[in-house]
Protein backbone atom coordinates (compact mmCIF):
# COMPACT_ATOMS: atom_id res chain seq x y z
CA UNK A 1 0.00 0.00 0.00
CA UNK A 2 2.47 2.34 0.94
CA UNK A 3 4.36 1.76 -2.56
CA UNK A 4 0.97 2.55 -4.34
CA UNK A 5 0.64 5.58 -2.62
CA UNK A 6 4.18 6.77 -3.12
CA UNK A 7 4.01 5.95 -6.65
CA UNK A 8 0.60 7.91 -6.97
CA UNK A 9 2.47 11.17 -5.76
CA UNK A 10 5.26 10.79 -8.19
CA UNK A 11 2.65 10.24 -10.94
CA UNK A 12 1.00 13.26 -10.03
CA UNK A 13 3.99 15.39 -9.52
CA UNK A 14 4.06 16.12 -5.89
CA UNK A 15 6.82 16.47 -3.50
CA UNK A 16 5.96 16.96 0.38
CA UNK A 17 8.19 19.81 1.90
CA UNK A 18 8.62 20.10 6.21
CA UNK A 19 8.75 23.78 7.51
CA UNK A 20 11.46 24.61 10.36
CA UNK A 21 10.94 27.54 12.78
CA UNK A 22 14.89 28.60 14.08
CA UNK A 23 15.76 26.69 17.05
CA UNK A 24 13.13 24.53 17.06
CA UNK A 25 12.18 20.95 15.49
CA UNK A 26 11.05 20.16 11.86
CA UNK A 27 7.27 20.31 11.66
CA UNK A 28 6.99 16.87 10.40
CA UNK A 29 2.78 16.86 10.96
CA UNK A 30 1.60 19.10 8.01
CA UNK A 31 3.65 19.32 4.86
CA UNK A 32 3.51 22.14 2.40
CA UNK A 33 2.39 20.40 -0.57
CA UNK A 34 4.32 21.03 -4.06
CA UNK A 35 3.11 20.37 -8.00
CA UNK A 36 5.52 20.94 -10.93
CA UNK A 37 1.85 22.02 -12.19
CA UNK A 38 1.61 25.21 -10.20
CA UNK A 39 3.39 28.49 -10.70
CA UNK A 40 7.30 28.49 -9.71
CA UNK A 41 7.46 24.58 -9.58
CA UNK A 42 9.23 22.79 -6.68
CA UNK A 43 11.65 25.25 -5.40
CA UNK A 44 12.01 27.43 -2.35
CA UNK A 45 10.19 30.79 -3.48
CA UNK A 46 7.33 28.36 -4.30
CA UNK A 47 7.41 27.18 -0.92
CA UNK A 48 7.69 30.57 0.81
CA UNK A 49 5.20 32.23 -1.50
CA UNK A 50 2.62 28.76 -0.56
CA UNK A 51 3.18 29.80 3.32
CA UNK A 52 3.30 33.79 3.16
CA UNK A 53 3.18 36.01 0.37
CA UNK A 54 4.96 38.22 2.06
CA UNK A 55 7.88 35.63 3.14
CA UNK A 56 9.29 36.60 -0.38
CA UNK A 57 10.21 40.64 0.28
CA UNK A 58 11.54 39.73 3.29
CA UNK A 59 13.22 36.51 2.27
CA UNK A 60 17.57 37.18 2.87
CA UNK A 61 17.95 32.86 2.39
CA UNK A 62 16.82 29.45 3.03
CA UNK A 63 18.60 26.04 4.82
CA UNK A 64 17.83 23.15 3.66
CA UNK A 65 18.22 19.61 5.20
CA UNK A 66 17.42 16.68 2.56
CA UNK A 67 18.12 15.27 -0.84
CA UNK A 68 18.41 17.95 -2.58
CA UNK A 69 21.31 20.04 -1.00
CA UNK A 70 25.22 18.07 -0.87
CA UNK A 71 25.53 18.96 2.77
CA UNK A 72 22.75 18.84 5.48
CA UNK A 73 21.85 21.72 6.33
CA UNK A 74 22.77 24.02 3.17
CA UNK A 75 22.48 27.71 2.77
CA UNK A 76 20.31 28.04 -0.35
CA UNK A 77 18.33 31.03 -2.69
CA UNK A 78 14.98 31.16 -3.84
CA UNK A 79 15.38 29.37 -7.05
CA UNK A 80 16.99 25.98 -5.37
CA UNK A 81 14.84 23.04 -6.36
CA UNK A 82 13.37 20.73 -3.46
CA UNK A 83 13.08 17.45 -3.38
CA UNK A 84 10.47 15.22 -1.80
CA UNK A 85 10.26 15.38 2.32
CA UNK A 86 13.28 17.78 1.96
CA UNK A 87 13.12 20.22 5.35
CA UNK A 88 12.96 23.88 4.76
CA UNK A 89 14.04 27.18 7.34
CA UNK A 90 13.54 30.38 5.87
CA UNK A 91 15.76 33.11 7.17
CA UNK A 92 14.58 36.92 6.82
Amino acid sequence: LDYLLEQMWRYMGLIRIYTKRRGAPPDLEEPVVLSTERQGGLTVEAAARHISRELLTIFSYGMVWGTSVKFSPQRVGLHHVLDDEDVVQIVT
